[in-house]
């Protein structure tokens, strides 16, 4: 089984469906509302304890009814908590989404997920330096990142950023990261003013970019590789990204090469689109490869 620390964010999310996105000015009638537990990091941790790792959430949630809900979710779903804190200072992360045609938009509020620093990662360094693989992304404080990647390059621990939301990061942090996970928006953030191909090659089997529908592009020192999406219809695409990314992790830490990790990763976030939440399609092990 491998283990897996995931550090990054747990929030509410508030999810309103509806016919349409309203306009400037414009109200309009929504459909139905519902909370769901998200937040990037907590998505991960979740998507990769159904795939069978052994995961290790470190993050922050509020002293408030949200966090407690969340806390229960993770032991839910047999993600280990110890690692992760309420603090009263703060009010839990939301993300205010909207849900229309079978896409979505979101306005991610930090709360608590700000509190996620180095220092609060620092008390987690046994249990890092124990994982198979770490898990980070961008919706807790830049200098966290940067603290994490040190620690993971300098205990030859793999780190898979998945740089998201979009903001620019060091030289440093991309040379060091083991893998980076960019959409083809965060990637023209990263590597703004630069051929994306130009960029795939200066980091074979590193940089990887999602592309939606079509796939996933990486250089593999010889070659530009598409590994393509699987075709389902799209309930909810909230979430879909962090499925990915978990899934590549679980796959790439147990061995396998990289195509078939993105192979793998592609068909648990095709799957979880299939219904509705970030969390609630998220697939399991026995059902991403009974698809396959």
């Amino acid at each position: 089984m491998v283990k897996m620390t995931i550090i990054g964010s747990s929030s509410m999310d508030l999810v309103v469906t509806a016919s349409k996105r309203p306009n400037k000015g414009e109200t309009i009638i929504g459909e139905s509302f519902k909370t769901v537990p998200g937040g990037k990091g907590a998505n991960q941790a979740v998507a990769a304890a159904r795939l069978g790792a052994e995961v290790y959430m470190v993050g922050c949630v509020g002293d408030d009814v949200f966090g407690e809900e969340i806390i229960k979710n993770f032991i839910s779903n047999g993600v280990f908590t110890t690692n992760v804190k309420p603090v009263t200072h703060s009010e839990t992360g939301t993300a205010h989404i909207t849900l229309a045609d079978g896409d979505n938009s979101i306005i991610v509020v930090k709360g608590a997920n700000n509190y996620v620093t180095p220092d609060f990662v620092e008390k987690a360094l046994d249990v890092i330096r124990e994982s198979d693989i770490v898990l980070i992304q961008q919706e807790i404080p830049e200098e966290t990142v940067e603290y994490v990647t040190e620690i993971c390059f300098a205990n030859n621990v793999p780190l898979l950023l998945n740089p998201a939301p979009a903001r620019t990061i060091s030289k440093n942090v991309i040379e060091k990261a083991t893998y980076i996970t960019p959409n083809e928006w965060e990637a023209s953030v990263l590597f703004e003013n630069r051929d994306i191909h130009e960029a795939l090659k200066e980091y074979p089997n590193k940089l990887l970019v999602t592309e939606g529908k079509n796939g996933v592009r990486y250089y593999d020192g010889e070659n530009e590789v598409l590994v393509p999406a699987y075709v389902v219809n799209a309930v909810d695409t909230t979430g879909a990204g962090d499925t990915f990314n978990a899934a590549f992790a679980v796959a790439v830490a147990e061995g396998k090469s990289i195509k078939e990790s993105i192979r793998f990763a592609n068909r648990a976030a095709s799957l979880s689109v299939t219904k509705f939440g970030a969390q609630g399609g998220m697939p399991t092990r026995e059902e991403v490869e009974g698809s396959l």
